[in-house]
């Protein structure tokens, strides 16, 4: 159930592993930086990025192919990095990413790539975090599995009913996994001024739209799951005392049936972004307010 987001939103497309084999591992240098850059903050040397596929914005141009981590040079760290003249940046974030690979190899089918806390240094100043989505599959199986169940009660709420009964104790888990990635960072990195970057609204808070395909009676279900796990990243923020870097209010009115949606919807483009993840808007406005929580 912890594997990646994309594997069970797109049964037999096998991105969500990074890389097949260790040679394919994504360098640990900075990602090709493009964009406009926004106006800079206090300076920072060096800046390493951990996360999973809503950091590395899989399939977003300019993208890196060469693994299945599939970062794009214009996700909100490339931008950050860019808004930051002089500091170098470490970008690791990898779609499929659980809490549990900051310190075990991430492995897709065959091979692996390092473990995200490998790019660490006692020296790196700036740490952000975007995780928590992949841990116990939860927003990967309400997403992936909702969408499938449609088909069997478009009326109804075979999603909800499914998986109402596990989704506490997994936000439990994810509170507790992000509080202990945040410890872990501070051991490693004992100067690092560390951020948790929540989670944007995916799910409309009311209606529905052929491009998230659920069943009439499981939009709400999902809708507060997407609430919930992005409250799991604020509360550990709080646990803590991170820095946290607030998306859901931002994002209001930006949800994949949005008139300008900052997700795509359920068709995969490689000119725009794999299905249900970000799209390059919403990696413009995430770095805009990093670099404004940095000021």
């Amino acid at each position: 159930m912890r594997r990646a987001l994309i594997a069970l939103l797109l049964p037999g497309v096998l991105l969500a592993g990074c890389g097949s084999d260790p040679e394919s591992a994504p360098p640990p240098g900075p990602a090709e930086t493009t964009g406009s850059p926004v106006a800079a903050p206090t300076a920072y040397d060096t800046y390493v990025a951990l996360g999973d596929s809503y950091t590395a914005a899989p399939l977003v141009p300019p993208t890196d192919t060469s693994n299945a981590c599939l970062r794009s040079g214009v996700n909100y760290p490339a931008l950050v990095a860019k808004g930051m003249p002089g500091t170098a940046l470490t970008d690791v974030s990898c779609s499929g990413a659980a809490t549990e690979d900051m310190t075990s190899p991430q492995r897709g089918m065959t091979g692996a790539v390092p473990p995200q806390f490998d790019a660490l240094r006692r020296g790196t100043d700036l740490v952000t975090i975007g995780l928590g989505g992949n841990d116990d599959g939860l927003f990967a199986a309400v997403l992936g599995q909702c969408t499938e169940l449609a088909s069997s009660d478009p009326t109804g709420s075979p999603c909800t009913a499914r998986f109402e009964d596990r989704t506490d104790a997994s936000l439990e888990r994810i509170r507790s996994n992000l509080a202990d990635v945040v410890s872990g960072v501070r051991e490693r990195s004992p100067k690092a001024r560390i951020l948790l970057v929540g989670y944007p609204q995916i799910v409309p808070e009311s209606g529905s739209c052929d491009e998230l395909p659920l069943a009439e009676g499981d939009y709400a279900f999902a809708r507060q799951v997407n609430e919930d796990l992005n409250d799991a990243v604020e509360e550990a923020a709080g646990d803590t005392e991170a820095d946290y870097v607030d998306l859901w209010e931002p994002s209001a009115g930006h949800d994949i049936c949005g008139d300008e949606p900052w997700i795509n919807g359920r068709v995969t483009s490689a000119g725009r972004a794999l299905a249900y993840h970000p799209l390059a808007v919403e990696q413009q406005a995430v770095a805009g307010l990093v670099l404004e929580r940095l000021r």
